[in-house]
């Protein structure tokens, strides 16, 4: 009797460990099966697409490029969807202080759902060193903006895209500098994706307290000293009226922020949302500044749902 108990526990160990061990990560998601080839990363998944229905991810594959502008060489890796013709494409501008890296689910999401992505450290503004060239005492908003304009027009020669369908997404002040290439390259651009835009960074910044070029030091500790820029910082977030460029662009804008947002307010992006002539603008449940966990799944809905309906997918 003793031994037909233990065979009934171990019977039940078994199956308590497969239901929670084979292909779920616990939380009843489905998990990524990833593997490495000579041209990048090859993914395949199944999931939902935005109606709900069950379907098969794109595999993709990875692929460093650089980009020169002027002097400075912008590192960056390109995820292109295995599907026929070129692909829409979409292009990351990271946060301050991070790097390409923060792009990177996104970019690994976009390409399963047949969107080719760009992820690229700009020249500067990274905490921790980044692969592009330039230092933070270097960078602002402009200096970004020329980055990314570079970035863009570079992209549109690109083989596997479609310089017709190009998209910018990015998060904090990265937004800003998204602002600032999409709104005057509007006619470059298929759409303007905005998540959490750092629209306080004058605020945060202390450049209103400035009263001339004389007074702004060489060297700016931003955040309690997380990070230090250089004067033109401050200067070129003064040159930019950000409310201006919003309110020109005339596409339709997706923009994004999480209600527990505690970088930038989400009354920022409630303020813009009021300006911008045609916002899509969505609250992210429990989201910070930057999305993980179910914040990130929800805006990835959003993401391609917007996309799917600018390019009719």
């Amino acid at each position: 009797m003793k031994k037909e108990y233990q065979c009934i526990a171990a019977l039940c160990l078994a199956l308590c460990c497969f239901t929670t061990g084979c292909g779920s990560d616990g939380s009843g998601t489905i998990s990524k099966e990833t593997t490495d080839t000579e041209s990048g990363n090859e993914s395949k998944e199944t999931e939902k697409d935005s109606q709900g229905e069950m379907m098969t991810a794109n595999t993709y594959t990875t692929q460093e490029i650089r980009v020169q502008n002027g002097e400075k060489s912008i590192y960056g890796i390109v995820y292109v969807p295995d599907t026929d013709g070129k692909a829409p494409l979409v292009i990351f501008s990271h946060e301050l202080g991070n790097d390409h890296t923060s792009g990177q689910r996104y970019a690994e999401r976009l390409a399963e759902a047949g969107y080719a992505a760009y992820i690229f450290d700009f020249c500067g503004g990274t905490v921790g060193g980044n692969r592009s060239d330039g230092s933070n005492s270097e960078m602002s908003v402009l200096t970004e903006a020329s980055d990314l304009e570079t970035v863009l027009k570079t992209a549109q020669s690109w083989d596997f895209a479609d310089a017709e369908k190009i998209v910018l997404l990015g998060g904090s002040m990265g937004g800003l500098v998204t602002t600032v290439v999409g709104c005057t390259h509007q006619n470059e651009i298929a759409g303007m994706i905005l998540m959490y835009p750092a629209l306080s960074a004058k605020v945060d910044s202390g450049s209103d307290q400035y009263t001339s070029e004389d007074q702004i030091p060489e060297d700016v500790s931003l955040f309690g000293g997380w990070i230090h820029v250089g004067k033109n910082y401050i200067t070129d977030l003064q040159s930019v009226d950000f409310d201006q460029l919003l309110s020109s662009y005339e596409g339709h804008m997706l923009l994004l922020h999480g209600d527990q947002d505690s970088t930038v307010p989400l009354s920022w992006s409630e303020n813009a949302k009021e300006i911008i002539p045609d916002c899509e603008f969505h609250v992210i449940s429990g989201g910070g500044h930057e999305f993980f966990g179910q914040p990130f799944e929800d805006a990835m809905a959003y993401i391609l749902s917007y996309l799917d309906t600018q390019f009719n997918h």
